[in-house]
């Protein structure tokens, strides 16, 4: 088990209701969604530095990237 830290998070009230609909866990959604947004801020970092050590993707990588994390379209219909 992971170590915890107690916080106070601020929240629009109207968030904090839809929150509660959503989960029982409200610090475990939160802890999930930071999480969450911490891999993306990672990932954009890297990709960055990927592109300033390298050049833009191409846009056959960026095909490819694309057809390993959603899958290509022949799969997506074949799937439906």
């Amino acid at each position: 088990m992971s170590l915890t830290t107690r916080i106070t998070v601020t929240l629009p009230t109207d968030q904090v209701a839809e929150l509660r609909k959503l989960t029982d866990n409200v610090s475990g959604y939160v802890a999930e969604a930071v999480a969450r947004q911490i891999r993306h801020q990672l990932l954009g970092d890297d990709l960055r530095r990927h592109e300033e050590e390298h050049g833009s993707f191409t846009e056959e990588e960026l095909a490819e990237a694309h057809s390993k994390i959603f899958g290509s379209a022949d799969e997506r219909s074949s799937a439906a």
